[in-house]
């Protein structure tokens, strides 16, 4: 059997309070994996998913990793070749961590590199939206992009794939909890209000300029004055238990900010060094296990590389 390649995409944290649907950063884990080979039989497949518990479809056009290397080897005139893909689920699902965006990325960085990079990193990333378009049926950026090219990014335009990588002051570490509880991504956009109020748009419009120049300046003070979400989180915190005290408990022990990540119920915080990071994140994490909810914490700092070839 051909031994293919193996390629990482890693999980990210959306929105980062303050730039709903036009920020995100990348995480060192988790993440998710694919092998890709080639077939002497002519055509994509999806011949094996671990991980998934069943979840996941074999179909290419109802995979979001089959569908986004199905749509790059259409762009490249490659529909015929043989290709076989193996998916390693290694993240959970509806998380608020970029489970489907790891998957598209995964899956088309994972043909690029068999084919030999006729595409750079930045050329795969309207492959790998539209295959994450298939799970939420949103074209957006902000879980992929941070996941394909690694770094905070963000999106002036989402349409456009207008991108763009931020500055990261040296030392700022995330720590993530994800309180094994279910909420769809579906149902954490059906509770927000298509009605904002001018005050919270100047207020909001205020703390995502704050923070893009807390970063470009490494402006800590600024940057924990700015990662402060008054439109998205106030309607979503209620679908997250626990998400008060542990925000609460993150900021006391010294996080710069703290808020939901992505559609949650993951909660991300963000800190100075990576032992503030973890003080925090067992701080986060002790409150669910008081509460007798069990949950996964990730200490990480940003991902600078996104996927890669393993």
């Amino acid at each position: 059997m051909n031994a293919g390649i193996k390629v990482f995409a890693p999980a990210s944290v959306a929105n980062v309070a303050v730039g709903f649907d036009i920020l995100g950063f990348a995480l060192e884990k988790p993440g998710d994996e694919i092998i890709a080979r080639f077939s002497d039989k002519p055509g994509l497949r999806i011949t094996k998913i671990t991980g998934a518990k069943g979840k996941l479809p074999y179909e290419l056009e109802k995979n979001t990793a089959g569908f986004a290397a199905m749509k790059l080897l259409e762009h490249l005139g490659e529909t015929g070749r043989g290709i076989e893909l193996e998916i390693h689920k290694k993240m959970p699902f509806g998380s608020g961590l970029g489970s489907s965006a790891a998957s598209a990325v995964a899956g088309v960085m994972a043909v690029n590199e068999i084919l030999r990079r006729p595409l750079s990193k930045r050329e795969l990333l309207p492959f790998a939206v539209q295959g994450e378009q298939i799970a939420d049926g949103a074209y957006h950026a902000d879980n992929v992009a941070p996941s394909l090219i690694g770094g905070m990014v963000f999106i002036r335009d989402n349409q456009t794939l207008d991108i763009h990588r931020l500055a990261i002051p040296k030392g700022i570490y995330a720590s993530v909890i994800y309180p094994h509880i279910e909420i769809l991504t579906k149902d954490s956009r059906d509770v927000l209000s298509d009605q904002v109020s001018l005050k919270n748009v100047i207020q909001q419009s205020g703390n995502l300029g704050g923070l893009l120049i807390g970063l470009f300046n490494s402006d800590i003070d600024l940057i924990s004055r700015s990662l402060q979400d008054v439109i998205i989180e106030p309607q979503r915190a209620r679908l997250i238990p626990h998400f008060t005290e542990v925000k609460e408990t993150a900021l006391k022990e010294g996080a710069l900010g703290c808020s939901i990540s992505g559609a949650g119920p993951s909660i991300f915080a963000l800190s100075a060094n990576s032992l503030i990071a973890e003080n925090v994140g067992q701080k986060m994490q002790a409150i669910y296990t008081n509460a007798k909810i069990e949950s996964e914490l990730f200490i990480s700092p940003i991902n600078q590389e996104g996927a890669k070839l393993l």
